[in-house]
């Protein structure tokens, strides 16, 4: 099958390797220095089995898509609405396009833009881009896909290529679930550029952690989404399952880029603004990542 990755960062790249090694067709779309790497060498995968340079086909142009029947659509939520226009054109009528992304709209988002269907999968991967075609895998790596008359389709290829991929009727909760983690780690990580085994071990942070998940949760039920499990048990497991892990937040300011900080706390702070309830600690975090990035403008 050709399978394409629009936005081959590292979780994008990280999934295209697996498949690439299952004998897909993949092709990855993303920036030059990356394109460029993986061009010359193939993509260069570490993982604690795996530990080599995997062939696939890389491009700098969305139009490259094109032939695709499954589309990995991993680019930063900022930028869901430019590239769900970019490949709009280009992709196949009977294609089936997954949002692994951060946030819980993207995949309405982009299914305003497309009339292919946009399946939202919630992903559990601790990856990082270690340098321009080499991606480093930290830990987990399933994958929770939405419902719709595609998903089990595309659920089956993950999984025979060695992915672990679901199908759920309560997408939406885990997606949820997925954006609380990330509210509690991802601003904190960023601020101190300290992985999540070390965050947690440091004075007030497990509070300060506890009072983003609870406005979480409120906002949530008062959206009327129900939220899965424990969701403290899984914030502090992940500490346990990801110990090294920088957050994405961290990774985008170490580099200089902008983050999805806008569509993590700060989708919180604004639905919470929507619906009535305060969100005092996911302002904080909001307001100090985006101090944070001001000074590299």
């Amino acid at each position: 099958m050709k399978i394409a990755v629009m936005g081959a960062g590292a979780v994008g790249s990280y999934y295209g390797a697996i498949l690439a090694r299952a004998g897909h067709d993949v092709v990855l779309v993303g920036r030059p220095a990356h394109v460029e790497a993986v061009r010359r060498q193939g993509l260069l995968l570490e993982t604690k089995s795996f530990h080599g340079h995997v062939p696939a086909r890389a491009s700098e142009h969305p139009g490259d898509v094109a032939g695709a029947k499954l589309v990995l659509f991993c680019v930063k939520s900022t930028d869901t609405e430019d590239a769900g226009r970019q490949i709009a054109p280009h992709l196949d009528a009977d294609a089936v396009v997954l949002s692994l992304q951060n946030g819980v709209d993207n995949a309405e988002r982009l299914q305003a833009l497309l009339p292919q269907p946009v399946v939202p999968a919630v992903v559990y991967v601790a990856v990082e881009m270690a340098g321009a075609g080499h991606v480093r895998h930290h830990g987990r790596g399933e994958l929770v896909l939405g419902p719709s008359p595609r998903s089990e389709e595309a659920a089956g290829v993950l999984s025979a290529a060695g992915i672990p991929a679901t199908v759920s009727g309560n997408a939406i909760g885990e997606l949820w679930a997925k954006l609380i983690l990330n509210c509690a780690y991802n601003a904190l990580s960023a601020a101190a550029q300290l992985p999540y085994g070390r965050l947690i071990e440091c004075q007030g942070v497990p509070d300060v952690m506890r009072n983003v998940v609870d406005e979480c949760l409120a906002v949530a039920a008062a959206s009327g989404v129900t939220v899965p499990g424990d969701t403290w048990e899984a914030v502090m497991r992940i500490s346990r399952s990801m110990p090294t892990q920088l957050s994405s937040t961290a990774q985008d300011l170490a580099r200089g880029k902008p983050s999805e900080i806008d569509h993590l706390n700060g989708y919180i702070v604004r639905r919470g603004g929507e619906l009535g309830v305060s969100t005092p600690a996911n302002r904080v975090l909001h307001s100090l990542v985006k101090l944070l990035e001001s000074r590299q403008d």
